[in-house]
């Protein structure tokens, strides 16, 4: 995490503690949308469609193939829910902030401690769905061991895109906008199924430049053991945005709370 002019982290740890001691007492009810959607995924195209296709892909068999991608996807769930609706609800119906401000804690130190308890729950949720995979005999490489910084970088990348989009909106429903114009398509069309290598060159060209495709090359390249030169630029293009979305989500939200 990036750090950002007048804002002061020990503010910012506070209301990450604050988020944490809420989370300790609903996990159990909140985990299971963003976590199981993967799992269910991985077991439905995995070991349902995996069944139907003969050919490898990359060198792996289907199931092994699309189980980094849904790791993947799991720290980007994680990551988006608490930026989005929780953060918005917070803003405008329980009008959390407001109280929030009333201490020493400013507006923007309470911003980036939402992004750093966004950034912990979608690894939360990531680091659980890599265990499973262990469990299933998925992991095809010793080099796995790594992809902990890689869900960490996911994680903050789409809880920072995530608060950007909610220091934009007035209303929660366009949040319908947002999960099924911008995430939906991400999630078919990044590379978690199928290689983008395969898409109309124009497609394949806009890939490149959203972020999803570059976590699942890097956490795919982790997990599978074919880490290149290459990977290191999906890395720095990850944490590059990631940056600038902290930096002007963290600054217009004060606007977005107040106009």
């Amino acid at each position: 995490m990036i750090a950002l002019p007048g804002v002061s982290p020990r503010g910012a740890w506070h209301v990450w503690q604050r988020n944490f001691t809420v989370y300790r007492k609903t996990w159990r009810m909140n985990i299971l949308p963003n976590f199981f959607e993967p799992v269910v995924y991985l077991v439905a195209m995995g070991i349902g469609l995996g069944a139907l296709i003969n050919r490898r892909i990359e060198g792996f068999d289907y199931l092994t193939y699309i189980a980094p991608g849904l790791l993947t996807a799991s720290a980007m769930n994680g990551g988006t829910f608490e930026t989005t609706y929780n953060v918005f609800v917070k803003m405008h119906f329980a009008r959390t902030y407001e109280a929030i401000t009333a201490t020493p804690v400013n507006l923007e130190d309470a911003m980036l401690g939402e992004l750093l308890w966004g950034t912990t729950r979608g690894t939360i949720y990531g680091t659980a769905f890599a265990l499973v995979l262990a469990a299933l005999g998925l992991v095809a490489s010793p080099t796995a061991v790594f992809v902990l910084p890689l869900i960490v970088i996911t994680a903050w990348l789409f809880a920072a895109v995530g608060l950007l989009y909610t220091s934009f909106i007035r209303i929660i429903d366009m949040y319908s906008y947002y999960y099924t114009i911008w995430l939906t398509p991400l999630f078919l069309f990044s590379g978690i199924f199928f290689p983008v290598s395969t898409l109309p060159p124009w497609a394949a060209t806009a890939a490149w430049f959203t972020p999803l495709f570059h976590c699942v090359n890097a956490i795919r390249a982790v997990v599978l053991g074919t880490w290149r030169l290459g990977n290191w630029v999906d890395v720095a293009w990850m944490v590059g945005v990631a940056s600038l979305c902290t930096l002007v989500s963290v600054g217009r939200v004060r606007r977005a709370l107040w106009r």
